[in-house]
């Protein structure tokens, strides 16, 4: 005797859409849930009153004015600046080298090496500023130094080369290395091989490794706060600031710090992408 066959409860294309519809709805959810507070404390920084409340007393553009005429403001900007640009030139090109040995070449102690790299990306912020600011202590005394911009700078590329390591190694993993062959095949030097072929190539993970790097120490505050002694960064400036009373001044200034970072995010993916 013969039996029917089941219908399916859904057809292919009803399970596509329903798959579809799930995970289109849950990253969205998801992505709600993470910006939400960002665009929140964006709308607050065009609050009219003192204090940030809700119902909002009027819409203005006051404290973005006064954001721009305040020194102390202006000066922890430059300071953040300084720390950052630093930071991450040095954190990038000792993370790139990092990634070209760890991934390419093979010698004894390759493991614990790779280890040992990227052992900072495990330990705590906290934790490993009030570690340097020990060290930096003793040998403060020792050479007669006090903490400040080059402490700071020192702290952040312990923490951020980590970082810049790994995002290299992704492109050193799937660099192709018969390219080189091919320009050693036609003449070309060590050194040569390394600028038109070698570096060219790796440049887009290089370059989104520095973003990161840059945007990673922009916004540190542990380290900064640990490290920098006197010296006054955007996020300690913002700490300080609310910690004596809350201010439409300091949404203002994270309004004005993310918009610039979401820029670089997109260029590095863009560059990234191209590469």
């Amino acid at each position: 005797m013969a039996y029917p066959t089941p219908t399916p409860w859904l057809n292919a294309r009803a399970e596509a859409r329903l798959a579809n519809v799930l995970l289109y709805g849950a990253t969205a959810a998801v992505l709600i849930f993470f910006y939400i507070p960002i665009f929140t404390l964006i709308a607050f920084s065009f609050q009219e009153g003192r204090y940030p409340t809700l119902p909002f007393e009027g819409v203005s553009l006051k404290w973005y004015a006064a954001l721009f005429q305040n020194s102390s403001a202006g000066d922890a900007l430059y300071n953040s600046t300084v720390i950052a640009v630093v930071a991450t030139l040095f954190a990038t090109v000792i993370g790139s080298a990092a990634a070209i040995v760890a991934v390419r070449y093979r010698f004894r102690f390759r493991i614990p090496f790779t280890g040992l790299s990227a052992a900072p990306l495990a330990f705590p912020q906290l934790l490993l500023g009030i570690v340097l600011l020990l060290w930096f202590s003793v040998l403060g005394r020792t050479f007669n130094f006090n903490t400040g911009i080059v402490t700071a700078i020192i702290g952040h590329v312990v923490y951020i080369t980590p970082f810049a390591m790994v995002i290299v190694a992704v492109q050193v993993f799937n660099f192709d290395a018969t390219l080189e062959d091919a320009a050693r095949d036609c003449g070309a030097t060590t050194v040569e091989v390394y600028r038109y072929v070698t570096l060219p190539l790796l440049w887009p993970g290089i370059f989104s490794a520095g973003i990161f790097a840059f945007l990673l120490s922009w916004g540190n505050f542990y380290l900064t706060y640990s490290l920098a002694g006197s010296t006054r960064t955007l996020p300690t400036f913002v700490f300080s600031g609310i910690a004596t009373g809350s201010s439409p001044l300091y949404p203002a200034i994270a309004t004005v710090v993310f918009i610039p970072g979401i820029l670089l995010v997109i260029l590095a993916d863009r560059i990234r992408r191209k590469g």
